[in-house]
């Protein structure tokens, strides 16, 4: 199989021919660097198969103690990352972009709804996420609209590939905790975006927009997790457990520097 980081790149591999050509002019190739703040949805996870009994689901099938399907519900939160791309000027309106993404460090916490207790079921995990698009932006002054002085409106959208890592997964209950192995999955990611963007210099302009993305599915790993008791009165009890995922898909803002050359 390949590395994920190979399979994250090739969207920006793939899109080499559009940002190089023999007939590019001066400037019209730029570089960007910058960083976003993003907050995650309301998400599920569930068991990617409730059926799996070699190993076993994590959660199995019907519904839990609030009447929803056997999951956890809860959200991957606050999201800081930072982003490098390199784009062309393809027309005078449009910019093509090669984009890759880093989020070093998220958490997810989460509610569990198994019926055999209605004591509170605390989840956690720790995540990371690394993504590789192509993206198209439009500055709407150049397509007749108004201008409101160095401040160029523009729209934008991509795709790519998207590699999600969680850790282990904590489950806590009164008097046990279900440790849940860690995974990784890489999936399609997409995202649309809305921002202005201000001339600071005749090379450089600072970049403010935001930003809709969704990155595609967490996924816990199939293999040994474990159940471990509080007071130490047993030993830990190892479990061949399956997969579970989750959609992440946020919303926020980024800032950027886009410097042409």
């Amino acid at each position: 199989m390949r590395k994920w980081w190979v399979r994250a790149i090739l969207p920006v591999v793939a899109a080499g021919w559009i940002l190089s050509g023999s007939t590019a002019r001066a400037n019209d190739f730029y570089l960007r660097v910058g960083g976003s703040l993003e907050r995650a949805e309301e998400t599920r996870f569930k068991d990617k198969s409730c059926s799996s009994t070699s190993p076993a689901a994590l959660y199995g099938c019907g519904t839990g103690n609030d009447g929803a399907p056997k999951s956890t519900l809860g959200h991957f939160g606050t999201m800081a990352g930072f982003e490098l791309g390199v784009g062309r000027l393809v027309t005078p309106a449009l910019r093509l972009e090669a984009v890759l993404q880093h989020r070093p460090s998220f958490s997810f916490k989460g509610r569990a709804n198994f019926v055999q207790t209605t004591a509170r079921q605390s989840v956690s995990a720790d995540l990371s996420s690394f993504s590789g698009m192509i993206a198209g932006y439009v500055d709407l002054p150049r397509l007749g609209l108004r201008k409101f002085g160095p401040i160029n409106p523009f729209i934008g959208g991509g795709a790519g590939l998207s590699r999600i890592a969680i850790g282990e997964t904590r489950m806590e209950f009164p008097k046990t905790a279900t440790i849940v192995p860690g995974g990784q999955r890489v999936g399609f990611a997409r995202m649309l975006t809305a921002g202005v963007g201000m001339e600071l210099t005749r090379t450089v302009a600072l970049d403010l927009a935001y930003r809709y993305t969704n990155s595609g599915a967490a996924e816990t790993g199939r293999g040994t997790g474990r159940i471990v008791w509080h007071d130490g009165s047993r030993e830990p009890l190892e479990l061949g457990l399956a997969e579970t995922r989750a959609r992440l898909s946020s919303q926020g803002i980024w800032v950027s520097l886009r410097y042409r050359f």
